[in-house]
C-alpha cells in the first residue's frame, strides 16, 4: 500500500460530502452565505452602494409605513402561501401567492431598504404548515393531479415587530430612489428572522440524517488526507536520508537513535511532529477551500 491510498480515499470522502450539500438545492448554498457573509452597520452599508458592488448583511429591525394583519393581528409586512406538492423532503410548489409592502431595516436612525421582489429562496423564516393531500386543495393543483398525491399549504412571513438579518449589495434600484439591499454578483437577496444555527435547521427540515453524513464525510476525508500527505512526507524524507550515503548504516558509529547519526527522522522526533501537525492544518484548509470553492458562483 502506497500513501497515495489514503490521500484518494480522502478526496473521494470530501466530493462526497460535497455532493451531499448539494442534495439541498438553493438552500445550501443559502446556509453557506449566512454563515460566511459579514455583518456591516446599516450605516456602512448605504455608504457602500456609491462605490463597487459588495455583498454583505446587515441586522435590524423590520418596519413599513403600511403594514397589514394577519388573522392574529398580527402587522405583517410579507406574507406568502404556497401550496407544493410531493413528499418526505422533495416539495414541489404549483401554487403561489404573496402579499407584500414596502419594508425597511432600522438599527437606531440608520435604515436600508429590501428589494422584496428580490426574494425566493433567500427568505428563511418559521414556516407554518398543514399537511393533507392533493384532493384537500383540488381547485389549486394541476389538473390531472392524483387526489391522494401528498400535498402542504405553506406560510411564510415576516412582521414588522421582528428583528431580520438581510444580506445583499447595497444599490440604488433608481438614481433618486433610497438605497436598497438586493440580489447581486451572482448571490440571492436573503432575509431570514432567526439566528443563523435556526435558520440552517429550517434549511435542513425534512434531511435530518444528511447533515450528519455530510460532516463524517469531511472528517473523514481530512484524516484521511491527514495520514496520507504525513506517510508520503515522512516516507521521502526517510528515503532521501537512507540514500544521502553509499556506506552500509553499521559501519557508522554511534547509536542509531541519536540526533545527527540515525537514518529519516528517528533522531528528530520534534520535526517529525511538526510536520504531521503542519500536514493536518494544510488539510484543514484545504477542506475549507473545497467547500468554499464548490458553494456556487461568486461573481
Amino acid at each position: 500500500m502506497t500513501p497515495l491510498l489514503p490521500i484518494a480515499v480522502g478526496l473521494v470522502l470530501l466530493a462526497t460530502g460535497v455532493a451531499i450539500l448539494r442534495t439541498f438545492g438553493p438552500g445550501y448554498r443559502v446556509g453557506r452565505l449566512l454563515a460566511a457573509t459579514p455583518v456591516v452597520p446599516i450605516a456602512e452599508a448605504v455608504a457602500l452602494a456609491d462605490g463597487p458592488p459588495r455583498y454583505v448583511a446587515v441586522r435590524g429591525r423590520i418596519d413599513a409605513e403600511d403594514e397589514f394583519e394577519d388573522d392574529a393581528h398580527r402587522p405583517l409586512v410579507l406574507r406568502r402561501v404556497r401550496i407544493q406538492l410531493g413528499g418526505g423532503g422533495d416539495w414541489r410548489t404549483v401554487d403561489e401567492h404573496v402579499q407584500v409592502v414596502p419594508f425597511e431595516v432600522h438599527e437606531g436612525l440608520d435604515a436600508i431598504a429590501v428589494d422584496h421582489a428580490a426574494l425566493d429562496v433567500g427568505l428563511v423564516v418559521t414556516p407554518r404548515e398543514s399537511v393533507g393531500t392533493a384532493a384537500d386543495v383540488a381547485d389549486r393543483v394541476p389538473a390531472g393531479t392524483p387526489p391522494t398525491t401528498p400535498a402542504r399549504l405553506r406560510v411564510d412571513q415576516v412582521s414588522s415587530i421582528e428583528h431580520a438579518i438581510v444580506l445583499g449589495v447595497p444599490s440604488r434600484l433608481r438614481t433618486d430612489g433610497p438605497v436598497s439591499l438586493t440580489a447581486g454578483l451572482g448571490r440571492p437577496l436573503i432575509l431570514t428572522t432567526l439566528e443563523p444555527p435556526e435558520a440552517m435547521r429550517v434549511l435542513a427540515a425534512g434531511h435530518a440524517r444528511r447533515p450528519l453524513a455530510a460532516a463524517l464525510a469531511f472528517g473523514a476525508g481530512a484524516v484521511a488526507l491527514t495520514f496520507g500527505f504525513a506517510w508520503a512526507v515522512l516516507s521521502w524524507a526517510t528515503g532521501t536520508a537512507s540514500a544521502a550515503s553509499p556506506l552500509p548504516t553499521a559501519a557508522a558509529g554511534g547509536d542509531p537513535r541519536s540526533s545527527g547519526v540515525g537514518p529519516g527522522l528517528v533522531g528528530e522526533p520534534l520535526v517529525a511532529i511538526a510536520a504531521v501537525v503542519g500536514l493536518g492544518l494544510v488539510a484543514v484548509v484545504a477542506t475549507l477551500a473545497w467547500i468554499r470553492l464548490t458553494g456556487g458562483s461568486r461573481h
